[in-house]
């Protein structure tokens, strides 16, 4: 992606976003997530920014370098998240919990469910291997986390079953499924204002948590402000 000015603009701003790759990755972000990734061109993505079809190759050189970027903003944020929480002084339990919040919370409060585009089969092509190799270390991160919280939870350091660790990953990505059903009427909504938490406990849950949640939970958003600096963050 180049970040020069390009070339001036055929109609006033149309879309929002600070400087025009911005507007282009909106205009993408809905046109794939509604019309197809397939059935989006470049021309139609630079029509609705309003510039030219010229113009949006200065900033992306093709369709895919856009996905790329889309995909890279929903999962760079839980990653870092993720890394930030990994050495914190919380119980395992607690660190889990705050880290699933964060994640649902971007999954499902981006403009566009851009998770959804998670199963093109594009991604399986070697362009994409950089957004599958960040997927997978966040995975990795959720399966470190859990198999630490079944030790709190269960008092035993044996071997856990991959399946059974994995599962927190699957329930965070489960808010996409959910979102996606949302838009589309099949489940009242909007939900999103409870899905973090809601879908944090399931988390622990899953693993065998059988206590009340409340002080997890409060313990968790403790954690969340910690790790952002103070500031505490939107759940």
């Amino acid at each position: 992606m180049t970040t020069g000015p390009g070339r001036p603009r055929l109609t006033s701003q149309r879309r929002p976003g600070q400087t025009t790759p911005e507007e282009i990755l909106d205009a993408a972000g809905e046109l794939f997530t509604t019309k197809g990734f397939a059935a989006t061109s470049t021309r139609q993505i630079a029509e609705m920014v309003g510039i030219r079809q010229a113009s949006l190759y200065h900033h992306f050189s093709n369709k895919e370098e856009i996905l790329v970027a889309l995909l890279e903003e929903t999962v760079s944020p839980a990653l870092a998240a993720a890394g930030r929480l990994a050495d914190a002084a919380a119980p395992a339990a607690v660190r889990l919990h705050a880290l699933a919040t964060y994640d649902v919370t971007q999954l499902t409060a981006t403009k566009w469910n851009l998770g959804a585009l998670y199963l093109l089969p594009e991604l399986l092509t070697e362009r994409f291997e950089p957004f599958r190799a960040q997927r997978t270390l966040l995975r990795r991160h959720y399966r470190q986390l859990a198999d630490q919280a079944l030790t709190e939870i269960t008092d035993d350091s044996g071997d856990t079953s991959p399946a059974l660790t994995d599962l927190p990953f699957r329930i965070v990505e489960s808010a996409i499924a959910t979102r996606a059903d949302i838009e589309r009427g099949l489940l009242p909504g909007p939900e999103n204002e409870g899905a973090a938490g809601l879908l944090a406990d399931s988390c622990l849950r899953a693993l065998g948590w059988t206590k009340p949640m409340d002080e997890i939970r409060a313990k968790s958003r403790a954690l969340l402000t910690e790790a952002a600096g103070g500031t505490p963050l939107r759940l």
